[in-house]
């Protein structure tokens, strides 16, 4: 009894495979990861890259990192991710190698899910909701 409790409160998180996002608008990036976001506040269409960020955030990182970046003290809150290149190779590392402690996933490596187009708009859209420490 006590397993089937469990097994339903696992599927109550939901589909955790990640959703795929439509980048259309934004310029194509191609494989080889970038070091700094194309889609920074200089981006002609940075408009359209925050909001497929949004979109993009909250299909695949607000089940763990909260809605609009708030975090609830599991995963890190994202708001506080420096703005520009140091907050930009943080994320990066962290999109591509992911994150494992003691065998254990915290973070997936999203870049093997999501192209680099989606991620680079969600950081984005997560600069816009930066907070200061």
């Amino acid at each position: 009894m006590l397993t089937l409790m469990l097994s339903a409160q696992a599927l109550a998180h939901g589909d955790v495979t990640p959703q795929a996002v439509d980048t259309a608008g934004l310029d194509p990036l191609g494989e080889e990861w970038l070091d700094q976001n194309p889609y920074g506040e200089d981006y002609e269409q940075r408009d359209l890259a925050v909001e497929i960020g949004a979109s993009a955030y909250n299909q695949n990182c607000a089940r763990c990192h909260g809605l609009e970046g708030v975090s609830g003290g599991i995963a890190p809150d994202l708001r506080y991710l420096a703005p520009g290149f140091d907050g930009d190779e943080w994320y990066k590392y962290r999109v591509v190698n992911g994150a494992v402690r003691d065998g254990r996933v915290y973070m997936p490596k999203m870049a093997e899910h999501l192209s680099q187009e989606a991620l680079w708009a969600i950081r984005a859209w997560l600069e816009t909701k930066y907070v200061e420490e």
